[in-house]
């Protein structure tokens, strides 16, 4: 491998020794103070508009009383929910307590319907049983014996 560039001018005589460049270029900063103006602006605005609705709001006695109004509407039917919740618990208690009586009361039924059948079983069983049928009764057959005379 060689210096040399087979691309260049053979006559040319290189330079003695490396060369360096160097290029600067100035960049011009305007000192301004606009940004910080505008920020400012905006943020005394902001500040403004949040002490326009803070002031601007206000209590009004009359939301109040509404708002208590309203709550006491709520109590109310409150309430009479939880009333219509009893009355319905007492309800469902009453209906199950009914649906128990009947049960009681066909088991007894049943209970002295089962005595009576057990009772009539029992008489049944200590009468005697007689039993009649008439048999016919067959004839006597005759007797064949060796020494009585055949036909």
């Amino acid at each position: 491998m060689t210096q040399n560039d087979p691309h260049t001018d053979p006559t040319r005589i290189p330079p003695p020794g490396p060369v360096y460049s160097e290029t600067t270029e100035t960049v011009v900063v305007r000192d301004s103070n606009s940004g910080w103006w505008i920020a400012g602006i905006l943020g005394g605005i902001v500040l403004i508009a949040v002490l326009w609705i803070l002031f601007a709001r206000g209590n009004d006695p009359q939301t109040d009383e509404a708002l208590l109004a309203a709550q006491a509407d709520a109590l109310a039917a409150q309430s009479q929910a939880d009333q219509a919740l009893v009355s319905g618990q007492i309800a469902g208690a009453q209906a199950s307590v009914d649906i128990a009586r009947a049960d009681a009361a066909r088991s007894q039924a049943d209970a002295i319907r089962a005595a009576s059948e057990a009772r009539a079983a029992e008489a049944r069983a200590a009468s005697p049983v007689i039993i009649e049928r008439e048999v016919q009764v067959p004839a006597p057959a005759p007797v064949v014996s060796p020494t009585a005379p055949q036909n």
